[in-house]
Protein backbone atom coordinates (compact mmCIF):
# COMPACT_ATOMS: atom_id res chain seq x y z
CA UNK A 1 0.00 0.00 0.00
CA UNK A 2 1.33 3.30 -0.93
CA UNK A 3 2.92 5.70 1.75
CA UNK A 4 2.13 9.55 2.09
CA UNK A 5 3.90 12.17 4.56
CA UNK A 6 1.47 14.64 5.90
CA UNK A 7 1.41 17.34 8.16
CA UNK A 8 -1.73 17.88 10.47
CA UNK A 9 -3.36 20.31 13.01
CA UNK A 10 -4.38 17.79 16.13
CA UNK A 11 -6.90 18.54 18.75
CA UNK A 12 -4.79 20.70 20.76
CA UNK A 13 -4.11 23.36 17.81
CA UNK A 14 -0.24 21.57 17.58
CA UNK A 15 1.35 21.21 13.84
CA UNK A 16 2.16 17.08 13.90
CA UNK A 17 3.71 15.50 10.92
CA UNK A 18 4.47 12.12 10.05
CA UNK A 19 4.03 9.03 7.28
CA UNK A 20 -0.15 7.42 6.39
CA UNK A 21 -0.95 3.92 4.98
CA UNK A 22 -3.36 4.89 2.36
CA UNK A 23 -4.99 4.06 -1.03
CA UNK A 24 -4.61 7.79 -2.47
CA UNK A 25 -3.76 10.74 -1.15
CA UNK A 26 -7.51 11.68 -0.90
CA UNK A 27 -7.77 8.30 1.44
CA UNK A 28 -5.04 9.52 3.59
CA UNK A 29 -7.20 12.69 4.37
CA UNK A 30 -9.98 10.98 5.34
CA UNK A 31 -7.66 8.51 7.44
CA UNK A 32 -6.32 11.97 9.27
CA UNK A 33 -9.78 13.53 9.73
CA UNK A 34 -11.06 10.34 11.45
CA UNK A 35 -8.11 10.40 14.39
CA UNK A 36 -9.66 13.96 14.65
CA UNK A 37 -6.66 15.89 12.73
CA UNK A 38 -7.15 18.24 10.27
CA UNK A 39 -4.39 17.80 7.48
CA UNK A 40 -2.77 21.09 6.08
CA UNK A 41 -0.46 18.77 3.61
CA UNK A 42 -0.20 15.17 2.56
CA UNK A 43 2.23 14.31 -0.49
CA UNK A 44 3.61 10.96 -1.66
CA UNK A 45 6.73 9.74 0.17
CA UNK A 46 8.18 9.70 -3.60
CA UNK A 47 7.02 12.62 -4.57
CA UNK A 48 10.17 14.58 -3.33
CA UNK A 49 12.09 13.65 -6.56
CA UNK A 50 9.52 13.30 -8.97
CA UNK A 51 8.23 15.34 -11.45
CA UNK A 52 5.10 17.17 -10.59
CA UNK A 53 1.62 16.74 -12.51
CA UNK A 54 2.91 13.33 -14.47
CA UNK A 55 0.76 11.05 -12.61
CA UNK A 56 -2.44 9.65 -14.17
CA UNK A 57 -4.57 10.84 -11.51
CA UNK A 58 -3.02 14.18 -11.46
CA UNK A 59 -4.02 14.58 -15.23
CA UNK A 60 -7.62 13.46 -14.95
CA UNK A 61 -7.44 16.13 -11.92
CA UNK A 62 -6.25 18.73 -14.27
CA UNK A 63 -8.70 17.71 -17.46
CA UNK A 64 -12.02 17.13 -15.29
CA UNK A 65 -13.52 19.68 -13.19
CA UNK A 66 -14.21 18.62 -9.39
CA UNK A 67 -15.60 14.93 -8.75
CA UNK A 68 -18.50 14.24 -6.12
CA UNK A 69 -15.68 12.35 -3.99
CA UNK A 70 -13.72 15.74 -4.01
CA UNK A 71 -16.38 17.78 -2.99
CA UNK A 72 -17.75 15.13 -0.32
CA UNK A 73 -14.19 15.22 1.17
CA UNK A 74 -14.00 18.84 0.33
CA UNK A 75 -17.15 19.32 2.59
CA UNK A 76 -15.85 16.98 5.25
CA UNK A 77 -12.70 18.80 6.09
CA UNK A 78 -14.53 21.83 6.15
CA UNK A 79 -17.26 20.79 8.69
CA UNK A 80 -13.98 19.02 11.15
CA UNK A 81 -11.80 22.18 11.09
CA UNK A 82 -15.45 24.22 11.78
CA UNK A 83 -16.20 22.32 14.58
CA UNK A 84 -12.44 22.68 16.17
CA UNK A 85 -13.34 25.88 15.77
CA UNK A 86 -11.10 27.16 13.57
CA UNK A 87 -11.67 30.67 12.60
CA UNK A 88 -12.79 30.60 8.68
CA UNK A 89 -10.63 32.65 6.86
CA UNK A 90 -7.70 30.22 8.68
CA UNK A 91 -10.17 26.93 7.73
CA UNK A 92 -10.51 28.39 4.12
CA UNK A 93 -6.45 29.03 3.70
CA UNK A 94 -5.45 25.69 4.92
CA UNK A 95 -8.26 23.99 2.66
CA UNK A 96 -6.79 25.71 -0.49
CA UNK A 97 -3.21 24.09 0.69
CA UNK A 98 -4.19 20.66 0.93
CA UNK A 99 -6.51 20.25 -1.84
CA UNK A 100 -5.00 18.02 -4.46
CA UNK A 101 -7.36 18.98 -7.46
CA UNK A 102 -5.67 22.11 -9.22
CA UNK A 103 -9.51 23.22 -10.20
CA UNK A 104 -10.96 23.20 -6.49
CA UNK A 105 -7.83 25.00 -5.45
CA UNK A 106 -8.40 27.67 -7.64
CA UNK A 107 -11.77 27.99 -6.39
CA UNK A 108 -11.62 27.96 -2.81
CA UNK A 109 -8.91 30.42 -4.08
CA UNK A 110 -11.20 32.75 -5.02
CA UNK A 111 -13.83 32.03 -2.59
CA UNK A 112 -11.19 32.98 0.35
CA UNK A 113 -10.78 35.86 -1.55
CA UNK A 114 -14.16 37.03 -1.60
CA UNK A 115 -14.85 36.06 1.89
CA UNK A 116 -12.03 38.31 2.73
CA UNK A 117 -13.27 40.91 1.25
CA UNK A 118 -17.04 40.82 3.13
CA UNK A 119 -19.34 38.31 0.84
CA UNK A 120 -20.79 35.83 2.89
CA UNK A 121 -19.55 32.29 2.11
CA UNK A 122 -22.94 31.27 0.04
CA UNK A 123 -22.18 33.95 -1.58
CA UNK A 124 -19.11 33.33 -3.03
CA UNK A 125 -19.61 30.17 -3.05
CA UNK A 126 -22.40 31.19 -5.67
CA UNK A 127 -19.97 32.47 -8.15
CA UNK A 128 -19.03 28.21 -8.85
CA UNK A 129 -22.34 26.99 -9.88
CA UNK A 130 -20.79 24.05 -11.45
CA UNK A 131 -19.14 22.74 -8.41
CA UNK A 132 -21.67 24.35 -5.47
CA UNK A 133 -25.63 23.32 -6.95
CA UNK A 134 -28.08 25.20 -5.78
CA UNK A 135 -29.02 22.84 -3.25
CA UNK A 136 -25.53 23.01 -1.72
CA UNK A 137 -25.61 27.10 -2.00
CA UNK A 138 -29.09 27.53 -0.29
CA UNK A 139 -28.32 24.83 2.44
CA UNK A 140 -25.26 26.97 3.49
CA UNK A 141 -27.26 30.06 3.33
CA UNK A 142 -29.71 28.33 5.65
CA UNK A 143 -27.01 27.54 8.07
CA UNK A 144 -25.26 31.11 7.85
CA UNK A 145 -28.90 32.20 8.71
CA UNK A 146 -29.60 30.25 11.75
CA UNK A 147 -26.16 29.29 12.78
CA UNK A 148 -26.06 25.43 12.54
CA UNK A 149 -23.12 25.45 9.83
CA UNK A 150 -22.03 22.32 11.21
CA UNK A 151 -25.16 20.70 11.23
CA UNK A 152 -25.82 21.92 7.58
CA UNK A 153 -22.66 20.51 6.92
CA UNK A 154 -23.27 17.31 8.17
CA UNK A 155 -26.56 17.10 6.48
CA UNK A 156 -24.91 18.31 2.80
CA UNK A 157 -22.34 15.38 3.40
CA UNK A 158 -25.49 13.02 4.02
CA UNK A 159 -26.80 14.39 0.52
CA UNK A 160 -23.78 13.93 -1.54
CA UNK A 161 -22.86 10.41 -0.33
CA UNK A 162 -26.34 9.35 -0.80
CA UNK A 163 -26.78 10.52 -4.25
CA UNK A 164 -23.01 9.24 -5.11
CA UNK A 165 -24.18 5.47 -3.82
CA UNK A 166 -27.30 5.78 -5.80
CA UNK A 167 -25.95 7.46 -9.32
CA UNK A 168 -22.67 4.33 -8.68
CA UNK A 169 -25.77 1.59 -7.94
CA UNK A 170 -27.06 2.41 -11.47
CA UNK A 171 -23.73 2.82 -13.00
CA UNK A 172 -22.56 -0.25 -11.79
CA UNK A 173 -26.17 -1.83 -13.02
CA UNK A 174 -25.76 -0.30 -16.52
CA UNK A 175 -21.43 -1.29 -17.12
CA UNK A 176 -21.99 -4.91 -18.07
CA UNK A 177 -24.20 -4.39 -20.69
CA UNK A 178 -22.62 -1.28 -22.39
CA UNK A 179 -18.98 -3.96 -22.69
CA UNK A 180 -21.48 -6.49 -24.17
CA UNK A 181 -22.79 -3.81 -26.51
CA UNK A 182 -19.20 -2.73 -27.54
CA UNK A 183 -17.92 -6.38 -27.65
CA UNK A 184 -20.97 -7.32 -29.76
CA UNK A 185 -20.22 -3.69 -32.47
CA UNK A 186 -16.81 -5.12 -32.39
CA UNK A 187 -17.67 -8.58 -33.71
CA UNK A 188 -19.73 -7.24 -36.05
CA UNK A 189 -17.54 -5.27 -37.40
CA UNK A 190 -14.96 -8.34 -37.79
CA UNK A 191 -17.32 -10.18 -39.51
CA UNK A 192 -18.84 -7.97 -41.84
CA UNK A 193 -15.36 -6.80 -42.98
CA UNK A 194 -12.94 -9.42 -42.71
CA UNK A 195 -14.85 -13.00 -42.89
CA UNK A 196 -18.14 -12.15 -44.73
CA UNK A 197 -16.42 -11.04 -47.88
CA UNK A 198 -13.96 -13.90 -48.17
CA UNK A 199 -16.76 -16.49 -48.13
CA UNK A 200 -18.35 -14.63 -50.84
CA UNK A 201 -15.42 -14.37 -52.80
CA UNK A 202 -15.98 -18.45 -53.15
CA UNK A 203 -19.37 -18.40 -53.75
CA UNK A 204 -19.24 -15.50 -56.65
CA UNK A 205 -16.50 -18.24 -58.34
CA UNK A 206 -18.92 -21.20 -58.20
CA UNK A 207 -21.76 -19.15 -59.23
CA UNK A 208 -24.35 -19.97 -55.86
CA UNK A 209 -26.82 -17.38 -56.10
CA UNK A 210 -26.49 -15.41 -52.25
CA UNK A 211 -29.53 -16.03 -49.96
CA UNK A 212 -31.06 -12.29 -48.37
CA UNK A 213 -28.98 -12.42 -45.03
CA UNK A 214 -25.56 -12.97 -46.85
CA UNK A 215 -26.85 -10.43 -49.46
CA UNK A 216 -27.61 -7.74 -46.62
CA UNK A 217 -24.37 -8.65 -45.15
CA UNK A 218 -22.31 -7.98 -48.74
CA UNK A 219 -24.53 -4.73 -48.57
CA UNK A 220 -23.06 -3.82 -45.35
CA UNK A 221 -19.46 -4.30 -46.13
CA UNK A 222 -19.73 -2.28 -49.53
CA UNK A 223 -21.24 0.82 -47.22
CA UNK A 224 -18.37 0.12 -44.66
CA UNK A 225 -15.71 -0.18 -47.29
CA UNK A 226 -16.27 1.74 -50.47
CA UNK A 227 -18.22 4.57 -49.26
CA UNK A 228 -16.75 4.83 -45.55
CA UNK A 229 -16.42 8.22 -45.66
CA UNK A 230 -20.31 8.94 -46.25
CA UNK A 231 -21.15 6.79 -44.05
CA UNK A 232 -18.56 7.86 -41.36
CA UNK A 233 -20.01 11.70 -42.09
CA UNK A 234 -23.48 10.52 -41.58
CA UNK A 235 -22.40 9.10 -38.02
CA UNK A 236 -20.97 11.60 -36.88
CA UNK A 237 -23.75 14.09 -37.96
CA UNK A 238 -26.34 12.10 -36.38
CA UNK A 239 -25.02 11.81 -33.30
CA UNK A 240 -23.75 15.74 -33.09
CA UNK A 241 -27.80 16.85 -34.38
CA UNK A 242 -29.13 14.23 -31.60
CA UNK A 243 -26.37 15.82 -28.66
CA UNK A 244 -27.71 18.60 -29.45
CA UNK A 245 -30.87 17.87 -29.57
CA UNK A 246 -30.79 16.54 -26.36
CA UNK A 247 -28.91 19.58 -24.69
CA UNK A 248 -32.13 21.32 -25.13
CA UNK A 249 -35.34 21.89 -22.81
CA UNK A 250 -37.44 19.78 -25.68
CA UNK A 251 -34.62 17.11 -25.67
CA UNK A 252 -33.95 16.83 -22.05
CA UNK A 253 -37.53 16.33 -21.78
CA UNK A 254 -38.08 13.70 -24.44
CA UNK A 255 -35.08 11.91 -23.53
CA UNK A 256 -36.01 11.81 -19.52
CA UNK A 257 -39.57 10.72 -20.40
CA UNK A 258 -38.90 7.48 -22.48
CA UNK A 259 -36.51 6.32 -20.01
CA UNK A 260 -39.22 6.56 -17.45
CA UNK A 261 -41.40 3.88 -19.70
CA UNK A 262 -38.51 1.73 -21.20
CA UNK A 263 -39.22 -1.48 -19.05
CA UNK A 264 -36.68 -2.31 -15.95
CA UNK A 265 -34.61 1.18 -16.59
CA UNK A 266 -38.14 3.34 -15.97
CA UNK A 267 -38.60 1.96 -12.82
CA UNK A 268 -35.29 2.10 -11.44
CA UNK A 269 -34.77 5.77 -12.65
CA UNK A 270 -38.72 6.52 -11.07
CA UNK A 271 -37.61 4.97 -7.56
CA UNK A 272 -33.89 6.76 -7.33
CA UNK A 273 -35.62 10.14 -8.27
CA UNK A 274 -38.52 9.65 -5.20
CA UNK A 275 -35.28 8.87 -3.48
CA UNK A 276 -33.34 12.00 -4.10
CA UNK A 277 -36.64 13.88 -3.54
CA UNK A 278 -37.87 12.37 -0.31
CA UNK A 279 -33.96 12.89 1.22
CA UNK A 280 -33.57 16.56 0.04
CA UNK A 281 -36.67 17.76 0.81
CA UNK A 282 -36.32 16.11 4.55
CA UNK A 283 -32.61 17.89 5.26
CA UNK A 284 -34.26 20.86 3.34
CA UNK A 285 -36.75 21.19 5.96
CA UNK A 286 -34.74 19.76 9.18
CA UNK A 287 -32.29 22.57 8.11
CA UNK A 288 -35.15 25.70 8.21
CA UNK A 289 -35.28 26.49 4.52
CA UNK A 290 -38.80 27.80 3.87
CA UNK A 291 -41.46 25.42 1.91
CA UNK A 292 -41.83 27.43 -1.21
CA UNK A 293 -37.59 27.50 -1.57
CA UNK A 294 -37.22 23.75 -1.02
CA UNK A 295 -39.82 23.43 -3.87
CA UNK A 296 -37.57 25.63 -5.85
CA UNK A 297 -34.56 23.89 -5.32
CA UNK A 298 -35.79 20.35 -6.06
CA UNK A 299 -37.35 21.38 -9.19
CA UNK A 300 -33.81 22.26 -9.76
CA UNK A 301 -31.94 18.80 -8.21
CA UNK A 302 -34.45 16.60 -8.41
CA UNK A 303 -32.55 14.76 -11.85
CA UNK A 304 -35.07 14.13 -13.93
CA UNK A 305 -36.64 17.04 -16.38
CA UNK A 306 -39.73 15.12 -17.29
CA UNK A 307 -40.41 14.81 -13.29
CA UNK A 308 -39.15 18.31 -12.36
CA UNK A 309 -42.16 19.62 -15.16
CA UNK A 310 -44.66 18.13 -13.44
CA UNK A 311 -43.18 19.61 -9.69
CA UNK A 312 -42.78 22.95 -11.63
CA UNK A 313 -47.06 22.46 -11.72
CA UNK A 314 -46.66 21.16 -8.10
CA UNK A 315 -44.71 24.31 -7.00
CA UNK A 316 -47.70 26.56 -8.52
CA UNK A 317 -50.57 24.73 -6.78
CA UNK A 318 -49.01 24.88 -3.64
CA UNK A 319 -48.11 29.06 -4.07
CA UNK A 320 -52.01 29.29 -4.51
CA UNK A 321 -52.33 27.49 -0.75
CA UNK A 322 -53.25 23.95 -1.70
CA UNK A 323 -50.88 22.61 0.92
CA UNK A 324 -48.18 20.03 -1.04
CA UNK A 325 -49.76 16.33 -0.37
CA UNK A 326 -52.54 17.53 -2.54
CA UNK A 327 -50.69 19.24 -5.34
CA UNK A 328 -48.60 16.09 -5.36
CA UNK A 329 -52.00 13.73 -5.56
CA UNK A 330 -52.47 15.17 -9.55
CA UNK A 331 -49.22 14.90 -10.43
CA UNK A 332 -48.15 11.97 -12.96
CA UNK A 333 -44.67 10.40 -11.60
CA UNK A 334 -45.12 10.85 -8.20
CA UNK A 335 -46.20 7.34 -6.33
CA UNK A 336 -49.05 6.56 -4.15
CA UNK A 337 -46.51 6.40 -1.32
CA UNK A 338 -44.69 9.09 -0.88
CA UNK A 339 -48.29 11.50 -1.15
CA UNK A 340 -49.90 9.55 1.31
CA UNK A 341 -46.57 10.06 3.79
CA UNK A 342 -46.43 13.67 2.76
CA UNK A 343 -50.06 13.92 3.80
CA UNK A 344 -49.05 12.49 6.84
CA UNK A 345 -45.67 14.60 7.62
CA UNK A 346 -48.61 17.85 6.70
CA UNK A 347 -50.77 16.76 9.31
CA UNK A 348 -48.56 15.49 12.27
CA UNK A 349 -46.30 18.51 11.60
CA UNK A 350 -43.86 15.58 11.38
CA UNK A 351 -43.10 16.45 7.44
CA UNK A 352 -39.09 15.95 7.58
CA UNK A 353 -39.52 12.53 9.71
CA UNK A 354 -42.08 11.33 7.09
CA UNK A 355 -39.96 12.11 4.33
CA UNK A 356 -36.37 10.71 6.02
CA UNK A 357 -39.04 7.25 5.74
CA UNK A 358 -39.78 7.65 2.55
CA UNK A 359 -36.05 8.08 1.29
CA UNK A 360 -35.02 4.65 3.62
CA UNK A 361 -37.59 2.91 1.83
CA UNK A 362 -36.91 3.96 -1.35
CA UNK A 363 -33.06 3.08 -1.15
CA UNK A 364 -33.77 -0.15 -0.79
CA UNK A 365 -36.13 0.00 -3.78
CA UNK A 366 -33.11 1.10 -5.56
CA UNK A 367 -30.91 -1.52 -4.59
CA UNK A 368 -33.63 -3.81 -5.62
CA UNK A 369 -34.34 -2.31 -8.74
CA UNK A 370 -30.57 -2.60 -9.75
CA UNK A 371 -30.10 -6.71 -8.95
CA UNK A 372 -33.38 -6.80 -11.12
CA UNK A 373 -31.98 -4.90 -13.81
CA UNK A 374 -28.62 -7.23 -13.32
CA UNK A 375 -30.48 -10.39 -13.24
CA UNK A 376 -32.34 -9.30 -16.64
CA UNK A 377 -30.14 -8.07 -18.36
CA UNK A 378 -27.89 -10.93 -18.91
CA UNK A 379 -31.04 -12.92 -20.76
CA UNK A 380 -31.44 -10.15 -23.28
CA UNK A 381 -27.67 -10.15 -23.76
CA UNK A 382 -27.91 -13.64 -24.56
CA UNK A 383 -30.54 -13.32 -27.12
CA UNK A 384 -28.77 -10.20 -28.55
CA UNK A 385 -25.73 -11.95 -28.52
CA UNK A 386 -27.71 -15.41 -31.05
CA UNK A 387 -29.53 -13.24 -33.27
CA UNK A 388 -25.90 -11.57 -34.32
CA UNK A 389 -24.29 -15.25 -34.49
CA UNK A 390 -27.90 -16.57 -36.14
CA UNK A 391 -27.34 -13.98 -38.52
CA UNK A 392 -24.25 -14.44 -39.70
CA UNK A 393 -24.55 -18.27 -39.23
CA UNK A 394 -26.92 -18.04 -41.94
CA UNK A 395 -25.32 -15.49 -44.21
CA UNK A 396 -22.46 -17.95 -44.59
CA UNK A 397 -23.95 -21.56 -44.22
CA UNK A 398 -27.14 -21.35 -46.74
CA UNK A 399 -24.93 -20.41 -49.35
CA UNK A 400 -23.08 -23.27 -48.04
CA UNK A 401 -25.56 -26.02 -47.96
CA UNK A 402 -26.30 -24.44 -52.07
CA UNK A 403 -22.70 -25.04 -52.55
CA UNK A 404 -23.00 -28.86 -51.03
CA UNK A 405 -25.73 -29.25 -53.62
CA UNK A 406 -23.84 -28.37 -56.55
CA UNK A 407 -21.01 -30.49 -55.93
CA UNK A 408 -23.59 -33.35 -55.05
CA UNK A 409 -25.18 -33.21 -58.62
CA UNK A 410 -21.85 -33.02 -59.74
CA UNK A 411 -20.58 -36.46 -58.82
Amino acid sequence: MPKYSYEAINETGATISGVIDAESPDAARTLLLNRGWIPSRVAGASERGALPGISWEGLQQRVGGVSMQELILFTKQFRTMFLAGVPIMRLLEVLEVQVSNPKLRQIVSEITQDVREGSPLSDAMAKHPKTFNTLYRSMIRAGEASGTIPEVLQRLIYILEHEHKVKSDVKSALQYPIIVVAALGIAFFVLLNYVIPRFVGIFARVGVELPWPTKVSLLLHHLLTDYWFATLAALIGLIAATGYYLRTDQGKFVRDAFLLRVPLLGPLFMKAAMSRFASIFSILQASGVPVMSSLQILSGTIGNTAIAREFDQVRDRVEEGRGISGPLSTARYFTPMVIQMVAIGEESGQLDEMLQAVSVHYDDEVAFAVKRLSDAIGPVLVVGLAFVVGFFALAVFLPMWDLTKIATKGF
